[in-house]
């Protein structure tokens, strides 16, 4: 099993990081946290990268849900989304796959939100390439 689910947009980095935001947004997830690696690391380590945001992305029923089944499920939330420029007209868009909280903590209760953040993030990253 892959960790990851991903699109790659034939578009640069700066409008896809936008179409990513209302992708999840249209999805019901909101943006908690957004750490943009490329100045982060630049200004901390005097390195340069090419452009990378991390998104925590969060739609607050299905972490209530994951919290109910797993106590400690706040460990792995909220969704990463990472957008990453690849050159100059293309970007990578990279969500964790919820399904990998369900092999971490092999608990089966949380399938069901596993699966519909799944479907939710794969839809929201599809858009990104219709």
């Amino acid at each position: 099993m892959g960790y990851a689910l991903s699109a790659t947009v034939t578009q640069a980095f700066a409008p896809t990081l936008e179409a990513t935001r209302a992708a999840l947004a249209d999805q019901g997830f909101g943006v908690l946290t957004e750490i943009d690696l490329a100045a982060t690391l630049k200004a901390k380590i005097d390195v340069d990268i090419a452009p990378q945001v991390i998104l925590g992305a969060c739609r607050p029923p299905l972490a209530h849900a994951a919290l109910s089944a797993e106590p400690s499920i706040g460990l792995l939330l909220p969704c990463n989304v990472v957008v990453r420029s690849v050159d100059d007209e293309t970007t990578l868009v990279e969500a964790m796959d919820p399904e990998v909280m369900v092999t971490l903590t092999d608990n089966a209760e949380l399938g069901g939100v596993a699966d519909d953040a799944r479907q939710r993030l794969t839809a929201a990253l599809a858009s990104l390439t219709d």
